[in-house]
């Protein structure tokens, strides 16, 4: 399970490398800072949606 985790973090860091330097050439200052803001809320989200997943499956080894 954490090659699976460690190849979307990898694939994702690329991803996000790349929008990155796509941004700087078509969005202003004020739109960057609020697609950044968006996209930390979005990985946020991600992590605590990967926590409630890594939980009920904790839990539901824990009742077999």
């Amino acid at each position: 399970m954490s090659t699976s985790s460690s190849t979307s973090v990898s694939d994702r860091s690329s991803q996000e490398l790349w929008a990155s330097q796509l941004n700087k050439a078509y969005y202003q200052d004020d739109q960057q800072a609020k697609l950044m803001h968006l996209r930390a809320e979005v990985e946020s989200l991600l992590l605590q949606l990967q926590s409630l997943k890594e939980q009920r499956l904790s839990a539901d080894c824990q009742e077999q």
